[in-house]
């Protein structure tokens, strides 16, 4: 039977991109008050800056390849040594923007009653800064204690020892095809793939469930613990 249901944070439970855009424009009008050198900089470009970092730094904290990200921007207009106050700048404007889906609370306060509920992610998108204090019996965080980000098995494996059952029991929910679905799935897992967007879905190692709201997980849940007890 299924008895413990983990969550993934940034774009499962928390509308991260308006949060991200919210901080870069806040950025960017910093950057323009500071100097008239940063007046043909463009938001796109302070966007494109993620990319252009996260390849080498992808195993890194979320928030050190935010840093390199913005230093990259800030040299644009020659302001790299303002970084510590424009990441700050940033930092307290997308944690005051980052906010969950709608489909979240009432999926979460259904769930409550019937399954353990679990906080995993890579991000620093820390529940009690973004709307979603108390909602969770565990919570983990990548770099934490030693813990590598997902897709690492190290990173599933705390899972199930923070949930304290075995992992056959514990259901994963995300949006990463790659770090909610194969890499649970790998590690005994089952897995619930949130498709937001509807993308076409990538071939080998399917979910056990997809959905395309969490206000539908509820009855997909219901309906893997009945295969579970069928098998």
């Amino acid at each position: 039977m299924l008895t413990t249901v983990v969550f993934d944070a940034d774009e499962t439970l928390l509308d991260l991109r308006p949060a991200v855009t919210g901080g870069l424009v806040a950025v960017l009008d910093e950057m323009r008050r500071r100097t008239t050198a940063a007046a043909g900089v463009t938001l796109a470009e302070l966007e494109s800056d993620w990319g252009a970092v996260f390849g080498e730094l992808s195993a890194a904290p979320v928030a050190e390849i935010r840093r390199a990200a913005l230093a990259r921007s800030l040299a644009r207009a020659a302001l790299v040594h303002h970084l510590d106050e424009i990441a700050d700048l940033f930092f307290a404007q997308r944690f005051a923007l980052t906010r969950p889906f709608p489909d979240v609370p009432p999926a979460l306060a259904k769930l409550r009653g019937r399954y353990t509920l679990g906080f995993a992610t890579n991000g620093n998108s820390r529940a009690e800064r973004c709307g979603l204090a108390g909602e969770f019996a565990f919570e983990l965080y990548a770099h934490e204690n030693g813990l590598p980000k997902k897709p690492a098995p190290e990173f599933y494996a705390a899972v199930v020892a923070a949930a304290g059952v075995p992992a056959e029991q514990i259901v994963y929910v995300g949006d990463s095809w790659e770090h909610d679905v194969v890499a649970p799935r790998r590690a005994g897992l089952r897995s619930v793939w949130l498709n937001r967007l509807g993308l076409p879905r990538p071939l080998g190692c399917p979910p056990d469930a997809e959905v395309s709201s969490l206000a539908d997980l509820p009855v997909a849940l219901a309906n893997l613990g009945v295969d579970a007890v069928g098998v």
